[in-house]
């Protein structure tokens, strides 16, 4: 799958990271159902743009935030 719909977007079960702050902030959100990609969009605008990702791609980001390569 190279493509995703909006409408496939706005289907999706998206998965909240356990790491957004409870206040609203910071807010990430995945949906997992599309098979080599991840789509992400920021859980406060849900109808806006989703990036998506290959999930290698996502693996290697999400590897680099937990070592510190990308200080937060």
């Amino acid at each position: 799958m190279t493509h995703v719909s909006r409408v496939q977007l706005n289907a999706a079960a998206w998965h909240k990271s356990s790491y957004s702050n409870q206040a609203g902030g910071d807010c990430v959100e995945v949906a997992l159902a599309f098979p080599g990609l991840v789509p992400v969009r920021d859980s406060k605008d849900p109808h806006g743009p989703a990036l998506a990702f290959t999930a290698d791609a996502w693996t290697s980001f999400v590897e680099a935030v937990r070592t510190g390569e990308f200080p937060l």
